[in-house]
C-alpha cells in the first residue's frame, strides 16, 4: 500500500471526517486533500503555533483539545479560547497566527498545507461556505463567553464552563440524557487555568465545584475527571 493509498483509507474510516470543513467535499476531492494532508501528534503542553509566526498550514483537530491565548508584550498571558474535533486550526487567507496554540491535551492534528488548502477552497464554494459557517459559529460562541466574564456570577461561570466541555465531549447525550445516565469528562485545564480563563481565583472554582458537588450535579475524582450526575442541573446552575 502507498503512502497515499493508506492516506485516502485514513481520511475515510476518519471519526471527524462529516463534521469537520472536510465534511463539504466530495470523495474526489478528499483524495486531493488527503494527497497532501498529514497526521500530527502532540502530547499536553506541546506549542503548535506562536503568536505572529508566519502561517504555513493549517488543521483539524482530529482528537484532543487545543489551547488558545494572547500574549501581551511584558510577558502576561490570557486563555481566549478552547478548541475541540473537529474544530478548523487556523486563519484562512492570514499571512500570520493571531494565537499562541498549545496542546491542553494530548492531541491529533490533521495537517494541510496552507498554499494547497487555499487554491482548493478556491475552486470548491461547498469548503469555503463550510469555513465561512465555522467562523460565524466561532463569532457566536465569542459573544456567549462576552455575556459570561460580563455578568454571570462565578457559581454561573464554573458550571458554563464544565457545561461547555460536557457538551463538546457528547452533545447527543447532553441534549437527550436520561436520568440515569452517567458522562465522565476529563477537565483540559487545570483550575489555575480554569481560574485564568473565567476571570477567577483558584479558590473560587474550587469553592464553587464544590457546591456542585454537594447539589448532587457531580463528583470530582482523580487526574482533572468529573462525572456528571444530572447535566439538566449543570444546565440550570449556568442559567443557560
Amino acid at each position: 500500500m502507498t503512502v497515499i493509498s493508506e492516506r485516502i483509507d485514513r481520511c475515510r474510516i476518519c471519526a471527524i471526517r462529516h463534521q469537520a470543513v472536510c465534511g463539504a467535499l466530495s470523495d474526489h476531492e478528499i483524495q486531493a486533500l488527503s494527497a497532501v494532508a498529514r497526521q500530527r501528534v502532540l502530547k499536553a503542553g506541546d506549542v503548535i503555533q506562536n503568536a505572529e509566526d508566519e502561517v504555513s498550514s493549517f488543521a483539524n483537530i482530529v482528537s484532543g483539545v487545543v489551547k488558545l491565548s494572547k500574549v501581551l508584550s511584558d510577558g502576561r498571558q490570557q486563555i481566549v479560547g478552547l478548541q475541540f474535533p473537529p474544530d478548523f486550526l487556523g486563519r484562512a487567507y492570514r499571512t500570520r497566527s493571531p494565537f499562541y496554540a498549545e496542546a491542553a491535551t494530548d492531541v491529533e492534528l490533521c495537517v494541510f498545507p496552507k498554499r494547497s488548502f487555499e487554491a482548493l477552497m478556491a475552486d470548491q464554494p461547498e469548503l469555503e461556505s463550510r469555513l465561512f459557517q465555522n467562523t460565524l459559529d466561532e463569532l457566536d460562541a465569542a459573544r456567549d463567553w462576552m455575556l459570561l466574564l460580563g455578568r454571570k456570577s462565578a457559581a454561573e461561570k464554573v458550571a458554563s464552563f464544565l457545561a461547555l466541555i460536557a457538551r463538546r465531549k457528547a452533545p447527543a447525550l447532553c441534549e437527550h440524557m436520561p436520568a440515569d445516565t452517567l458522562l465522565t469528562i476529563t477537565l483540559p485545564l487545570t483550575r489555575a487555568e480554569i481560574a485564568d480563563y473565567l476571570g477567577l481565583t483558584i479558590e473560587t472554582v474550587s469553592r464553587q465545584i464544590g457546591n456542585l458537588r454537594a447539589a448532587d450535579i457531580l463528583e470530582t475524582g482523580a487526574n482533572r475527571t468529573i462525572t456528571v450526575l444530572d447535566y439538566d442541573g449543570l444546565a440550570e446552575a449556568a442559567q443557560l
